[in-house]
Parts: structure tokens; C-alpha cells; sequence
């Protein structure tokens, strides 16, 4: 790249910094000083001797720091709120995130804060966001909180029950609720993550018909389309297909006989082998049910049921998760045993898993059921109050998330180089960062 050493001068609110065109450059092709460079990544002089910016001169003198030293001082006099949105009109928002914390290491995490929710016992789900917010469902209303934990206006559906919510991107929320027996409604929908307000209505159609349904849970494919369990008063069980930009139903693969599709718990779209992850587990059903389906050619591929099996609650799947790298299923009991199976192999029996377990006895009268998440090559499962991290080919034991109040961890999410973990007592969220590396 051809970058100058010329040095620049700025006029910001008043006061004159100066700099390098190096230093500029640090904020990349996307920031507002990348519009100071020609194409060739050299910068452009203009006839004055200095740049006129009409903004608040402490925060870039904050910024300009970050893009020479990597490192973000924020003295007290500035508050972090008004830098935030600073950086955002110089385009430095990543730069000043990537300051804040490094990258997503769930050895390395470090509790950073507590959120307290807005009504006890009642949280569904949390679901965190591409740019380091998240979004928690309570009833029938959805909070959504920035990357700075400024909660954003109310999505309510007017008590319809919120069963999953998901990110389109960092301005869109997709959210599936409940539908009200004589009253229709539910289903699923876009809203802004900013306004709260509605964006669009996904209709399921079935015999040429618009049927009202009840949505479930939500996955997202890489080629823009939308996954939700389904269950409507006629025929419409199965797992509805939408396009995200349009918003026009593609596909529907309808339940099988004898199968559990539109009562699904989990959906993961599964980018390599271009199929769905389907599961539906106890205690929404009596049985387990985990299967991929392809919807080229409405096939299901693979497929594992507890029915026939032996009822102990030792050996009865919570949650599911497939691992495509190592062609596995991961699944996880009451106990925090972690069990797998061969994806390549339709037989389908599951191994156990018993040295992964950190809990003595049985979970409590009332318990939040385990969760899996993979991330960045490790495993994450949720225990009553705390979270355990496996790593490893072995998926080996290498640490604990353990926070107690509030109570235990009904469901948690990793995105944008945080974990979010909401409790249901209290139904207060925390947040977990990774320290950023120590500066050379």
C-alpha cells in the first residue's frame, strides 16, 4: 500500500491535533478517515492546511490514541456513552471493541457485569447479537440491548407467548411466538432491534390457505433463509422455509408419521452438509427425536429416537448440538453427562460420557434444564448456576462459568465476542468477556 508520511493536521471542535497519514490508516478502508485516501490508499490533500471536523474534540482524542497505540484510555471527564457514539460516526466501533476485550476464548472469560431483568421468573430466552448486544424474551415482550447495554424500546406481541428469538443482522430481530387458541396471531415476524417496531409477517400457507400456526424454534442458513417449528390446527406440523429479504415462504417439510418435527425444541442449520438439525426433547415430549433433514430432495438423513428405550432419567436427552467437523452429535442428560454419536452411522446408539460431569445427585424440584453451545472449537454446557467449557479432540473438562445469583441458568448465548448467560430466579442476564492480550 502506498501510504504517505505526510503528516495531517485536524481542527476538531476548535482544537488542532495532528498526525500521520499511518496513523489514519489504521482505521481502515470502512472508517471516516479511510475516505480521506484515494484509491490507491494514498491520501488526498486538499487545499486548506488543515481538516474541519464539527465534533466533540476530547472523544478524538481518545480515538486518535486507540489508532496509534491499540490501546483505549478513557479518562473520566469522558463519558463512555458519548465516545460510543463518536466512534460510530468515525466508523471506530469495532477498533474500540476490539480494545475492550479480545478474542472469544471460553478459558479466558472473565465476568464483566450483571443486568437485572424487568419482571422475576418469566425468561424464555436470550439470544446475543452480532456486535455484542442481545436480546432476552420475557412473556410475550422481547428486550434488546446494544453493545453498550443501553436497552432499545420494547417488541411486544400484545400476550402472545415468545417461544425463540434470533438476529438477522445487527438491526433486525426475528421472533416466533404462540398462537391464541380463537384468536389467531403468533407465528413468526421481523421487528427493528432499534424501534421495536414490526417489519414483517412470515405466513404459513397450506392447500392455498393463509393458517394462523404456532412458531417454535429458529435457525438461520448462510444463503439468507429462515427455519421455524410449526404447528397450525390442520395439517401444517413440520418445519416452515422463508426468505429472509423477501420474506415469502420457500419450502415446508411436513411431519412424518409417527415423528416430532413442529414441536421441535433446537433447529441448527449445518453450513457444510447444507441440512437441518432437527430435535425435540423431553419434557415437550415424552421422547427424544433428533434427525437432519436435506430439503433438496426432502430426505431424512439421519435420525435417532429414545422410543423403545428403556425410561431412565439418567440416559434422557436435554439438548442436542451437532459437530459437523467432527461428524458427531453431542447430546447432554440431567446430570451433565455428555453423551455422542456418529453422524456417519444410522445406527444411532449414544455413548456416555460420565467424566464430563461436575453436578453430585439429581437437578433441583425445579430445574433449568441443560443447554449446549459450540463456539470457536469448544463446548459449553449450563448446569444449575454455572456454565462448563470442554475443549479438546477428547472434549476435556478445562473450565467453569460460575456465577450464583439469581438463580439457575435457563438458557444462554455466545455472539460478538461475549457469552450471556440469563438466570431464571431473578431474571437477571450476566456477561462474560475475554481480557484483551497485554500490549507489547
Amino acid at each position: 500500500m502506498g501510504i504517505q508520511k505526510d503528516t495531517v493536521k485536524f481542527n476538531v471542535g476548535g482544537k488542532i491535533f495532528e498526525t500521520t497519514a499511518t496513523t489514519l490508516a489504521n482505521g481502515g478502508r470502512n472508517s471516516f478517515f479511510g475516505a480521506l485516501f484515494d484509491e490507491n490508499w494514498n491520501l488526498q490533500t486538499q487545499n486548506s492546511d488543515e481538516y474541519f471536523i464539527d465534533r466533540n474534540p476530547n472523544c478524538f482524542a481518545v480515538l486518535l490514541d486507540l489508532l496509534r497505540t491499540g490501546e483505549l484510555c478513557i479518562p473520566s471527564h469522558v463519558p463512555e456513552k458519548l465516545l460510543y457514539r463518536e466512534a460510530l460516526f468515525y466508523g471506530l466501533l469495532d477498533h474500540v471493541r476490539s480494545a475492550k476485550w479480545g478474542p472469544f476464548d471460553g478459558n479466558r472469560l472473565r465476568f464483566s457485569r450483571s443486568v437485572p431483568g424487568q419482571a422475576p421468573g418469566d425468561g424464555t430466552a436470550i439470544r446475543a447479537g452480532p456486535d455484542g448486544g442481545c436480546c432476552v424474551a420475557h412473556g410475550s415482550v422481547v428486550h434488546v440491548y446494544d453493545w453498550m447495554l443501553q436497552e432499545h424500546p420494547l417488541i411486544n406481541l400484545d400476550y402472545q407467548r415468545v417461544n425463540d428469538v434470533g438476529w438477522i443482522d445487527s438491526d433486525t430481530v426475528a421472533v416466533t411466538a404462540c398462537e391464541r387458541l380463537g384468536r389467531g396471531g403468533g407465528g413468526a415476524a421481523l421487528f427493528s432491534a432499534t424501534t421495536g417496531e414490526l417489519r414483517h409477517r412470515f405466513e404459513v400457507t397450506h392447500e392455498d390457505q393463509v393458517k394462523s400456526y404456532t412458531a417454535g424454534a429458529l435457525s438461520f442458513s448462510s444463503d439468507y433463509k429462515m427455519f421455524s417449528s410449526c404447528k397450525g390446527r390442520s395439517n401444517e406440523y413440520g418445519i416452515g422455509v422463508w426468505d429472509q429479504i423477501t420474506g415469502k415462504q420457500t419450502d415446508f417439510y411436513y411431519e412424518p408419521i409417527g415423528w416430532s418435527l413442529g414441536d421441535a425444541d433446537r433447529l441448527q442449520w449445518l453450513h457444510n452438509t447444507n441440512c437441518l438439525l432437527v430435535a425435540t426433547l423431553f419434557p415437550r415430549k415424552d421422547n427424544c427425536y433428533i434427525s437432519l433433514l436435506d430439503f433438496r430432495d426432502k430426505n431424512m438423513v439421519w435420525s435417532w429416537s429414545d422410543v423403545g428405550a428403556p425410561a431412565t432419567d439418567e440416559r434422557r436427552v436435554r439438548d442436542a448440538i451437532a459437530m459437523e467437523e467432527s461428524a458427531s452429535m453431542c447430546v447432554v442428560n440431567e446430570y451433565e453427562d455428555l453423551g455422542f454419536m456418529d453422524l456417519r452411522s444410522s445406527a444411532g446408539s449414544v455413548r456416555w460420557c460420565s467424566r464430563s460431569r461436575l453436578m453430585k445427585g439429581k437437578m433441583p424440584e425445579e430445574p433449568c434444564y441443560p443447554k449446549l453451545a459450540l463456539h470457536e472449537g469448544q463446548l459449553f454446557s449450563s448446569m444449575n448456576d454455572s456454565i462448563s467449557v470442554f475443549s479438546g479432540p477428547d472434549w476435556v473438562l478445562t473450565s467453569r462459568l460460575h456465577r450464583s445469583f439469581g438463580g439457575s441458568i435457563c438458557d444462554f448465548s455466545i455472539g460478538g465476542d461475549r457469552l450471556f448467560a440469563l438466570h431464571s430466579e431473578e431474571n437477571v442476564f450476566d456477561i462474560w468477556e475475554t481480557p484483551p492480550p497485554p500490549i507489547a
